[in-house]
């Protein structure tokens, strides 16, 4: 199976789409830039939504849903936003079809054309500000603390599976606030959130930091984000979180009556992450022979295999194991197909990223013990029986932390100073990853930086030193360094 997969020295993208393909993650679909996520790829995509549900809920939020479709006035009252997705956006004209006279199937029906024209939501602040209008009067309605999970729309014309499509699967928090300060604290809470489940769950390691003005999200007054790098050495955002001020407020006439009975404009925030994060995990983690999964994120963690098939006693013994490991709240498969080899079996549990697998044959059972096998490093050992299920749960804890401690490695070793030009080249070319450059805070040299590098600024970093310096590319004075990185 993995002579399938094309070596990522040879072609990382292609790499990355044979893990996609092999690994059982996605499927290209009949409607250009989209995909069909298959059961692999959701199982671990549900594990990802099921853990950032629990956090968000944790810290007071809670589950909403708004509609699919947006009227199209709704995007033009809020200047940059629109300008920031009128691109992108799938418009709605009619609401229904009718048989061809000339029989060529099914046509637009002519007469059904909609009097105000619908957006396929492609963030969904303006119909949500809407609706805020009338759920907030005073301040004892606030915070308004609001999460939905759904789909959207923008219509991208280069698409990569997970990474980039038309339509991805997310979740969008929209929250109202009485004050400023309690909005900016908001935004930052969920921004720490965010790097606690990429560290924590996905073994990624993130940068914490805020955009420039120009990588802001379309409205918003400061965008906050983690980046993280992929073993390319590109960088990924992995999520953002932002603070809108007042700006959808004042578009939407949201206003409270404050505790001093007067009339206030509402703060807003808004933040999401997507299943572009099944992504981040495949480069981050993934090897030439197939997908890796962190444990905590895998759909299955421990596979048990009988050998060299299925038997009566081997049935036994691995309902056995598969109960001690259950007990201890261990997602576990036990493999009795006896129309595979073992040796197929080992190839494909690997292919699609199965951290733990357990070989048990009779010879095993004779000697009270069973072959351990972990995917992550390949290693295989020979663990007793007795004291398994204890012995797994500690090993899935070392693989989690094993993959985070490999990422962030490979991470540290690709963040690197440029104090010249020819550095920062140098670095962009060769090397790869972060360069931990000066910048002299003009959108200008920003945008020329990136059309004679093809880098952009990823985020300037929350919480790192500060130092004067020079700009990389006009020697005007930078009061700190930023991080540039080729991205996707």
């Amino acid at each position: 199976m993995a002579k399938e997969i094309t070596p990522r020295s040879d072609d990382y993208s292609q790499w990355y789409l044979d893990i996609v393909r092999k690994a059982g993650l996605a499927d290209n679909s009949p409607v250009r830039g989209c995909m069909v996520i298959k059961p692999n790829g959701f199982g671990i995509w549900e594990r990802m939504r099921d853990a950032l549900d629990a956090m968000f809920k944790e810290t007071g939020h809670v589950n909403a849903y708004f509609p699919l479709f947006i009227p199209k006035s709704f995007l033009s009252k809020e200047a940059a936003h629109v300008e920031g997705f009128a691109k992108e956006c799938a418009v709605v004209t009619h609401y229904r079809l009718k048989n061809d006279p000339d029989g060529g199937g099914v046509i637009v029906d002519p007469e059904a054309k909609l009097e105000e024209e619908l957006i396929v939501r492609p963030t969904s602040e303006t119909i949500i500000w809407n609706t805020y209008r009338d759920w907030i009067q005073s301040y004892r309605d606030l915070p308004l603390l609001i999460n939905q999970w759904a789909n959207v729309v923008r219509w991208e014309m280069r698409t990569r599976p997970f990474l980039r499509t038309a339509e991805f699967l997310w979740q969008e928090g929209h929250t109202a606030h009485a004050s400023a300060d309690e909005a900016m604290s908001e935004t930052r809470l969920i921004l720490d959130l965010y790097a606690r489940f990429a560290e924590e769950w996905m073994a990624m390691p993130v940068i914490k930091g805020v955009k420039t003005p120009n990588e802001r999200f379309a409205g918003a007054e400061d965008t906050f984000c983690i980046e993280a790098l992929m073993q390319d050495g590109k960088a990924l955002q992995a999520g953002t979180s932002h603070f809108l001020g007042q700006n959808f407020a004042r578009a939407f006439d949201v206003f409270f009556l404050n505790k001093d009975n007067q009339q206030e404009l509402v703060w807003a925030t808004s933040w999401g992450v997507s299943t572009r994060l099944v992504g981040g995990l495949i480069m981050t983690h993934s090897d030439d022979d197939g997908l890796v999964v962190p444990p905590k994120l895998a759909p299955v963690q421990v596979v048990i295999v009988p050998i060299p098939k299925p038997s009566p006693e081997l049935d036994e013994a691995a309902a056995k194991i598969a109960a001690d490991l259950r007990a201890k709240n261990i997602r576990v498969k036990i493999d009795n197909d006896d129309q595979n080899r073992p040796g197929f079996k080992f190839a494909e549990y690997e292919m699609i990223g199965v951290p733990v697998r357990l070989g048990l044959g009779q010879r095993d059972l004779a000697a009270n013990q069973v072959e351990v096998a972990r995917r992550d490093t390949k290693e295989k050992a020979n663990v007793p029986l007795d004291g398994l299920a204890d012995h797994i749960a500690a090993l899935l804890d070392d693989i989690q932390q094993s993959l985070f401690d490999r990422a962030k490695a490979y991470r540290d070793a690709h963040i690197t100073k440029a104090d010249t030009w020819a550095e920062l080249e140098d670095i962009l070319e060769n090397k790869g990853g972060f360069a931990y450059a000066h910048w002299d805070g003009t959108t200008e040299t920003e945008l020329e930086i990136k059309e004679k590098t093809k880098a952009t600024i990823r985020c300037i970093p929350l919480d790192w030193p500060e130092e004067t310096g020079k700009c990389i590319l006009t020697g005007k004075s930078s009061e700190r360094r930023v991080l540039f990185a080729r991205a996707y």
